[in-house]
């Protein structure tokens, strides 16, 4: 699974889940239902070890979850756990008539504990998401599953709930018009929790990537909400008291370049009205450095940051997993493009294709290096269930085992023609070379010098006390602390608008820095 799917599938929409009391005897009366998100484990996606810096509990909230809540009946009753930052209580359990358990691959280990937990509480547990949307079968204590998108088959099973005979599985291939998805349920939440907020525009990709498990999952024709929609559910962020970062969590944010081109001069004229609340980012495709309009409508609705599958770049591997839209550009200069229209660009990286040779490692190393993009997520490449990798493998004899979800964890599940010892060692090497202080911090110089920053959000008190956190905690007792230093003065009188980045980079560091330790013990 690349970095860009791991991004998707931590907020896809279609997170659907949900459980009913045995014991009730009138289904039509009003209900209480508990819905439950699972614990992520501690990876680069993660960013544990940046939340405290921002005093918050969680990067991101379930917007699955919240969005089906919005869809459940008005007069039921409902609670949020987060199990990222809060556990598990009995209390909550024995509260609820219904239990609706979310989560993607990934999440298993803590998925599988909380539906044992229910279940002790004899609970009926009612589960989706892309954890069973493939694995279903393999939840032999799930009483119902509601998998696909829910606005196909979430309306199916609450219509057999009502009449008090709900099946066990709910499934449909239909892709569904989204124009029609409620606003999120906002008041589940407490914004005070996570760092970013999180909305969707559209859903697919028009791409097809060999290891990509969207064109599963959403399709390749992109479905989008109309201008108006996405107003209405940006203003409810903003009458519910959120103001600074905004992640638009499609699939390929410029999927449908005709139609985002339509939305974004909505969304710049309410951000000018409004002075700017949110500073926004999203995942895109690297065409995106083709279209100067595009590229500037962005830049004036304040994004300030895209997430790019740029997964290698040895043409051959591009190649191989028909990664076309990458194979035929200079990628560097695509990424230089972006960055110059004011946008930091994140980026997934991918080795373990069948085309990788020894020297990858280092050509992923300087590529990474060149074009100074500090938030570099290099994972092994990843068989998902039903994409066309892993039928391929399968027919080659070559799986070994299910995906843990998680493709930064050092693990494989397939034979690679490389040498397995050979790619984990070149895999580590990557690791250690990027995000070791020298090297991520001449990277963070590299991008500040292309950046040219036009967010028009201000300097927030987030920022400052980020800052302050950090100039003790990586200033004073970090080994990078005259690295650190020779950074934020260096950006203070040569380019003093990037200097949030700056500081948030530096930050990072710390988190990526931990991981990468964690991942490189023998």
């Amino acid at each position: 699974m690349t970095n860009f799917q791991v991004l998707n599938s931590f907020l896809a929409i279609f997170f659907t889940k949900s459980c009913y009391n045995k014991e009730n005897k009138h289904p039509g009366r009003q209900l209480k239902v508990l819905l439950i998100y699972p614990k992520y484990p501690d990876t680069f996606w993660s960013f544990k070890h940046i939340l405290k810096f921002i005093s918050r509990k969680a990067a991101f909230p379930p917007l699955g979850l919240l969005t089906v809540a919005a869809m459940l009946p008005a007069g039921w009753e409902k609670r949020l756990i987060d199990m990222n930052f809060k556990p598990l209580q009995e209390q909550d359990i024995e509260w609820a008539d219904m239990v609706f358990i979310s989560a993607m691959i990934v999440q298993e280990e803590s998925a599988r504990e909380a539906i044992s937990i229910c279940k002790a509480k004899g609970r009926k547990v009612v589960a989706g998401g892309p954890l069973f949307n493939t694995q279903w079968k393999s939840f032999t204590n799930v009483d119902h599953f509601v998998l696909n998108e829910a606005e196909t088959t979430l309306p199916r099973f609450l219509a057999d709930l009502k009449k008090g005979n709900p099946g066990t599985v709910y499934s449909s291939l239909k892709r569904p018009n989204i124009s029609k998805t409620p606003i999120p349920m906002w008041s589940l939440i407490d914004f005070k929790d996570y760092a970013t907020m999180a909305l969707q525009y559209s859903r697919g990709c028009p791409f097809n990537c060999e290891f990509c498990d969207i064109v599963i999952m959403n399709g390749r024709i992109p479905r989008t909400k109309t201008p108006e929609q996405m107003i209405s559910e940006i203003q409810s962020l903003y009458d519910a008291g959120w103001k600074g970062s905004l992640f638009i969590v499609d699939d390929n944010f410029i999927g449908n370049k005709n139609e985002v081109k339509k939305m974004l001069p909505f969304i710049i004229r309410w951000q000018r009205a409004n002075k700017y609340p949110f500073k926004l980012l999203t995942e895109a495709s690297m065409n995106l450095a083709d279209d100067e309009e595009l590229l500037k409508l962005m830049s004036e609705a304040n994004f300030s940051k895209v997430f790019l599958g740029i997964e290698t770049p040895r043409v051959e591997s591009l190649l191989e997993c028909n990664k076309m839209q990458n194979a035929r550009r200079d990628l560097s200069e695509s990424v230089r493009i972006i960055q110059r229209n004011g946008m930091q660009v994140m980026g997934g990286f991918i080795v373990g294709f069948d085309n990788d040779r020894e020297s990858t490692f280092d050509l992923q190393i300087k590529f990474i290096q060149k074009v100074g993009i500090v938030t570099a997520m290099v994972g092994l490449l990843s068989a998902m269930p039903k994409t066309r990798l892993w039928n391929r493998l399968k027919t080659e004899g070559r799986l070994l085992r299910k995906p843990t979800g998680e493709n930064t964890d050092g693990s494989l599940n397939f034979i690679p023609k490389m040498d397995t010892k050979q790619l984990l060692v070149g895999y580590k090497k990557i690791l250690n070379t990027i995000y070791s202080p020298k090297q991520y911090y001449k990277r963070i110089n590299t991008f500040i010098k292309n950046y040219k920053p036009k967010s028009k959000s201000r300097f927030s008190k987030i920022y400052l006390h980020a800052f302050l956190r950090s100039a003790w905690r990586i200033g004073i007792f970090s080994r990078s602390r005259f690295r650190y230093w020779r950074l934020i003065i260096r950006t203070l009188f040569t380019k003093i608008r990037a200097l949030p980045e700056a500081i948030e980079l530096a930050i990072y560091g710390l988190h990526f820095q931990k991981i990468t330790r964690k991942i490189s013990k023998p």
